[in-house]
């Protein structure tokens, strides 16, 4: 297994052991003892999320949280909830992934040339983590970021993952000029040699009505398979 490879493994192993934030442990594990009725003889994963997806991938794509009865149960990114299927079926239809849905960990599905992290491990109450609960995560997503050398792209899934990733490059001493970097979907931003595409978030509810659409979607990641490859 290559250097980088062994790195990511023993970070996925932190990661999943990590007790920052103690609302947001309280908050996974009581989701994991009580269950959604649908899920009721399911075994939750009740813990920290690690990423997922391709190690030597161009593109990194971030999201914002696990879902409580998503990748909360499940214990993978994306997987076995409404955001997931639209995700992993927008990769399927661009070569991107294996299968177009993704119900849990050991399905089958594989990433090519993508790479799954979030800018917070836990799934937190009503989907809001608080600013410090994102500062503590922060460090694993930069850490991630360090160990992809081939990423050229990333996609950052919501205001709060675009927001994540600019801190990101700011700690790193990259010159940002915010007044220039604002949120939009399908918005290209070229920071030195970083290209980060921002895009609406995978919803329920954004996907429901119409503010982000199955063609929409595939239109951001039809411009990062173009942006890794130029």
């Amino acid at each position: 297994m290559p250097k980088p490879a062994e790195e990511l493994k023993l970070l996925e192993n932190q990661i999943v052991g990590c007790t920052r934030c103690p609302r947001l442990v309280e908050y996974r594990e009581r989701v994991a003892r009580e269950k959604r009725r649908a899920f009721r003889d399911e075994e939750y994963w009740g813990r920290p999320v690690p990423a997922f997806g391709d190690w030597d991938a161009r593109i990194a794509v971030i999201g914002l949280a696990p879902a409580a009865h998503g990748a909360n149960r499940t214990g993978r990114m994306f997987t076995g909830d409404s955001s997931g299927n639209f995700l992993y079926r927008t990769l399927h239809s661009l070569g991107l992934a294996s299968q177009a849905e993704s119900v849990r960990r050991g399905d089958g599905l594989r990433l090519n040339d993508v790479f799954i992290s979030a800018a917070e491990r836990c799934a937190p109450p009503d989907n809001k983590p608080t600013p410090q609960e994102l500062r503590n995560c922060r460090p694993y997503l930069a850490r991630e970021l360090e160990l992809l050398p081939r990423v050229r792209v990333v996609v950052a899934l919501g205001r709060i993952a675009f927001d994540t990733y600019l801190i990101i490059l700011r700690e790193r001493g990259v010159p940002l000029r915010r007044v220039d970097l604002v949120f939009g979907h399908n918005r290209v931003h070229r920071i030195g040699e970083a290209v980060l595409i921002s895009s609406y978030h995978p919803s329920q509810q954004n996907t429901s009505t119409g503010k982000l659409t199955f063609e929409m979607f595939q239109a951001v990641f039809r411009n990062a398979i173009q942006l890794a490859s130029g």
